[in-house]
């Protein structure tokens, strides 16, 4: 009687195991779902036609406009300086005053001479005239006359070398208060109001042009015939901005294209000119450059994420109708920026997935979820 018992225990035993085994088989330790029947949480986002630049990206340094170091043009003592170092400055607003007493002085002394040189002028001009008639009357001699008429002449002479003294005594008083000639960013100031200051001696200060601002950066070789060729259609537009900032980067033209290929790096210097209204851009700075070359029309874009690279060449994961992936080779354009450009294995309006690749593999279930992890339908707040 014990040898059935024995074999109905055994029965239910296996039985048991083999209950035990197939429920592991799609759950795991915790209860939960495995393989292609767990749902995977995935962003998505769809692909898009729009206009896309097409760019030439590279690295650039910024420099001003005009820079001016400013010299004394004559000697004398510093007797007040009127800005601020790193102040806005406008064309000719007054920078420097030196001492002007002594070139005063010499002016006054110059105006003094003509006014003497004047007067003896007239005087030997009157003789010339006189002797003229005299000599024509035969009652003086003919040396006689020419001493009058050179006499009268080199007085002539005389007060228009004393103009010329004049004109330049002024100049001189005129330097003695030093204007900017451009409007301008001011530097530090390298001297003192009370210092002994040389002509054409040392810089006084520097002023740096910085509206509008200039951008110089390279392209390879390869590109410019079609920089070039877009130039002389249209004026290229260049961005410009800082490596790692959020801020928008100042946007402007393309003016100068250089004249010479450097040999050891084969590229060739470009430049931008940039209104600078935010003062984004400072002498000096080294910037991340952006050069639109064309603009490629109703392209299919996608989010740069969105595109993983495998052994066969690039692909992204489709979120179907039925919520599972399909794994889809794409061709790739371009990038510009967050955005690539699709050429071939996508249609616009098509799902692609943007985060959660990890997990996915072809026919994987997943669950669209939102930016802050809420899926789509579903009130983040209390009912």
């Amino acid at each position: 009687m014990k040898k059935p018992v024995a074999s109905i225990t055994l029965l239910a035993f296996a039985a048991i195991i083999f209950l035990t085994a197939s429920c592991s088989n799609s759950r795991d330790k915790n209860g939960t779902k495995t393989g292609r029947e767990r749902e995977i949480p995935v962003t998505v986002a769809a692909a898009v036609l729009k206009d896309v630049p097409i760019e030439i990206k590279t690295f650039g340094n910024v420099k001003a406009h005009s820079s001016v170091s400013v010299k004394a043009e004559i000697d004398g003592v510093l007797t007040k300086i009127h800005f601020r170092k790193g102040q806005n400055i406008s064309k000719g607003d007054l920078l420097f005053s030196i001492d002007s007493r002594s070139y005063k002085a010499a002016l006054d002394q110059a105006k003094a001479n003509l006014v003497r040189d004047r007067a003896l002028e007239e005087n030997a001009l009157v003789n010339a005239s006189r002797s003229k008639e005299l000599y024509k009357r035969g009652l003086i001699s003919r040396s006689d006359n020419d001493k009058a008429q050179a006499d009268a002449a080199s007085l002539s002479a005389v007060s228009q070398a004393d103009q010329a003294a004049i004109a330049n005594a002024r100049l001189q008083v005129e330097r003695c208060s030093i204007r900017s000639p451009i409007d301008g960013r001011a530097g530090d100031l390298l001297v003192s109001e009370g210092a002994l200051i040389k002509a054409n001696d040392v810089t006084m200060v520097t002023i740096n042009q910085i509206h509008p601002i200039e951008v110089f950066f390279s392209i390879p070789q390869t590109d410019l015939a079609t920089v070039r060729n877009r130039m002389a259609r249209e004026t290229l537009k260049v961005r410009a901005g800082l490596p790692k900032g959020n801020t928008p980067p100042e946007e402007g033209d393309l003016f100068f294209v250089d004249n010479t290929i450097e040999k050891g790096t084969g590229t060739v210097q470009l430049a931008g000119i940039f209104s600078n209204d935010r003062e984004l851009l400072w002498p000096g700075q080294y910037v991340s450059v952006a050069l639109t070359i064309a603009v490629r029309k109703n392209a299919l874009v996608v989010p740069s994420v969105a595109v993983q690279t495998g052994q066969e060449g690039k692909f992204v994961f489709v979120a179907k109708s039925d919520n599972t992936v399909e794994v889809r080779p794409v061709e790739v354009h371009a990038s510009a920026g967050s955005e690539t450009v699709i050429e071939k294995g996508l249609q616009a309006g098509e799902r692609v997935v943007t985060d959660g690749q990890l997990g996915l593999a072809p026919g994987s279930k997943i669950k669209i979820k939102t930016s802050t992890g809420v899926p789509p339908g579903m009130s983040g707040g209390r009912s």
